[in-house]
């Protein structure tokens, strides 16, 4: 709920930064009312069941599912809704900061992550945890995946790809967690060092170029 709430907050502030008009911001305010609706319901029937079946039980297990999966369908319908009305807003926006960076050359590129590489293993050697490629701090599957997904936001400038670059990133990052190699905190810095490096070094590129 705390997550909903967070997530809330910021599109309704986004949505008045962006001046969205009134009918787009009843839609988006009648989207996130559903969310907290359905969530306070799941909440409810998850009470109700283990009141009545403390034990374990497959109905109860349906019903738990069921109603757990009922908020992931409304929260997915709310995304895609934020989606369709903030898109508009966004997208020119967004290319213009990425324009003020520049796009990522091909061998900026190949160097931001070959600069980031020998820097996590640095890292690694210098706090002596973990092997170069594996464990430690930073995590570098996560510096990696972060380098190439600022690569290539700044290359393409386009929210979407953008977005769906740094969704893979997150997936790769949380691998490394689900198999328990890397904590949270290393995940972190590895994807901070990942993208920070990158996006310092593409600048230099481009004011040397």
């Amino acid at each position: 709920m705390r997550i909903h709430f967070i997530a809330a907050v910021m599109v309704l502030l986004a949505a008045l930064f962006l001046k969205v008009s009134p009918l787009e911001f009843a839609l988006l305010a009648l989207s996130i009312l559903s969310v907290l609706c359905a969530e306070m319901f799941n909440t409810a029937i998850e009470a109700v069941v283990d009141l009545i079946s403390p034990g374990y039980h497959p109905l109860a297990k349906i019903a738990k599912d069921t109603a757990a999966g009922a908020v992931f369908i409304t929260a997915c319908g709310a995304a895609i809704m934020g989606y369709l009305i903030l898109a508009k807003y966004v997208m020119p926006r967004y290319g213009e900061v990425l324009a003020m960076v520049g796009s990522a050359s091909d061998l900026g590129t190949i160097v931001s992550v070959l600069v980031v590489v020998i820097v996590v293993v640095i890292v690694k050697s210098a706090t002596g945890t973990g092997s170069p490629f594996q464990g430690g701090i930073a995590s570098g599957h996560a510096a990696v995946a972060f380098s190439i997904a600022m690569a290539v936001s700044l290359n393409t400038r386009d929210p979407l790809i953008s977005l769906l670059s740094c969704a893979l990133a997150v997936m790769v990052s949380h691998s490394r967690s689900l198999l328990n190699i890397h904590s949270s905190r290393e995940i972190i810095i590895g994807a901070c060092l990942g993208s920070g490096i990158t996006l310092l070094v593409l600048l230099l590129f481009k004011l040397y170029a």
